[in-house]
């Protein structure tokens, strides 16, 4: 890992608890920062209403000063009672479709995230993923936090545990702990080692909780669909620098998970978002961080990527040899 990675991860990676609910609402009060939560969702039915339920319950109704100032769902064409649902618990909920209608929507959560700007004001702008179980107020909080207490942080990622197994009535059994996603761990976290090793630090860099000064957002470009949360993350990385970035360990985060052929696509989308990104001629570096929790948090374990290749046979003399032979 680089140096500065190191640095960086002892400087800006913390935990949802090193900052008190009650120190951000004073300093809250004091900056006047606003802070808008956005879900996006389709087709969210199951799951979306009590987190709707838990943010205004936690972190808006009974506050002297709410931490949550617009709590908005944009629903990208839900076939279900996903905007019932969400109006229901207490949220607005905006359809896609009626954000800027001069300019056709395209299918993609980028499209949703990137027309959201547009249906909140907040100065904070923080996403959270519709489809999460088990849903704690410091997915919010915590990655809100440090952009609350430290002017010079602009984007803040939640790092969790993401355990892998059999969703049964709510509960995960056969879990496997520590994972950072399919797609993570197979194309996302190796495209950034090789390409852009500076964030090799981020433990969960596709999650989708995250939170963003709208200074810095409303001057990135979004990817239309999955590659938005990849392509987020370098963007800001070029356009601010690593130290205006961070992440929170917000615990654990239980959702649905997708089938193989929806993470093929996800893949293939990431990459793509990659390929745009490479054309500016980044350093190819030939290791690979990973994360695994230990008694004080999640802890880096950085290995060789192999990158040397053998020629083919036939141009090896003591083949060609034994050919003649």
């Amino acid at each position: 890992m680089l140096e500065e990675v190191e640095r960086w991860l002892a400087a800006r990676s913390w935990s949802a608890a090193d900052r008190p609910l009650d120190q951000l609402l004073d300093r809250k009060r004091a900056t006047g920062t606003t802070v808008s939560v956005v879900l996006p969702a389709l087709d969210e039915e199951p799951t979306v209403g009590s987190i709707v339920e838990v943010i205004r319950r936690e972190l808006i109704e009974g506050l002297p000063v709410p931490l949550v100032d617009e709590l908005v769902v944009i629903d990208s064409g839900s076939t279900d009672r996903t905007a019932e649902v969400a109006a229901k618990a207490g949220a607005r909920v905006v359809h896609r479709d009626g954000i800027l209608p001069r300019i056709p929507a395209l299918p993609g959560k980028g499209e949703v995230l990137w027309r959201s700007l547009l249906a909140t004001t907040g100065d904070v702008v923080c996403f959270v993923d519709a489809d999460l179980r088990d849903f704690s107020a410091t997915f919010v909080s915590g990655i809100v936090g440090p952009l609350l207490t430290d002017p010079d942080v602009q984007f803040v990622k939640a790092m969790y545990d993401r355990p892998l197994g059999t969703e049964f009535d709510g509960l995960v059994s056969g879990k496997t702990s520590g994972q950072g996603g399919r797609v993570t761990e197979l194309v996302a976290r190796p495209l950034l080692n090789l390409h852009w090793p500076q964030l090799a630090g981020f433990v969960q860099p596709l999650g989708g909780e995250y939170a963003v000064r709208r200074s810095l957002l409303e001057r990135l470009p979004f990817p239309v669909g999955y590659g938005v949360e990849l392509g987020l993350l370098v963007d800001a990385l070029h356009t601010v620098g690593l130290d205006a970035l961070a992440q929170v360990d917000v615990g654990v985060r239980l959702h649905r998970h997708q089938d193989g052929q929806a993470l093929g696509r996800m893949a293939a989308a990431i990459y793509r978002t990659a390929l745009v990104r490479l054309s500016r001629g980044h350093l190819v570096r030939p290791e690979l961080t990973q994360f695994e929790r230990g008694p004080e948090g999640f802890v880096p374990h950085t290995h060789p990527v192999d990158t040397e290749e053998r020629p083919p046979m036939l141009g090896v003399k003591e083949y060609a040899v034994r050919r003649v032979a």
